[in-house]
């Protein structure tokens, strides 16, 4: 297992992975962008609340992207069984 050095809001982590550093470091990017849009928007903000914020925005943008993930499996299903039902 590595360790690759990441930056979030200019604060160093570490973290300890068997993924490709340039994945790791593009999550990093990633969440960094989010809490910085946080605080464009609310710049007085804890940092606790921020953290709390962006992770909720993440969440969201997961659970979205699984609900249509989902509703294309079961459309992908639907249009099997239809396509089947043809060739039978």
């Amino acid at each position: 297992m590595g360790s690759v050095e990441v930056h979030i809001l200019g604060q160093a982590y570490s973290i300890k992975t068997e993924d490709d550093d340039a994945y790791i470091k593009s999550l990093a990017r990633y969440v960094d962008s989010k809490l910085k849009e946080i605080y464009s928007v609310a710049p007085n903000i804890t940092q606790s609340k921020a953290t709390v914020m962006a992770a909720f925005g993440i969440a969201d943008e997961l659970f979205k992207l699984k609900m249509e993930q989902d509703n294309l499996d079961k459309l992908i299903e639907e249009k099997t069984k239809i396509l089947s039902g043809i060739l039978d």
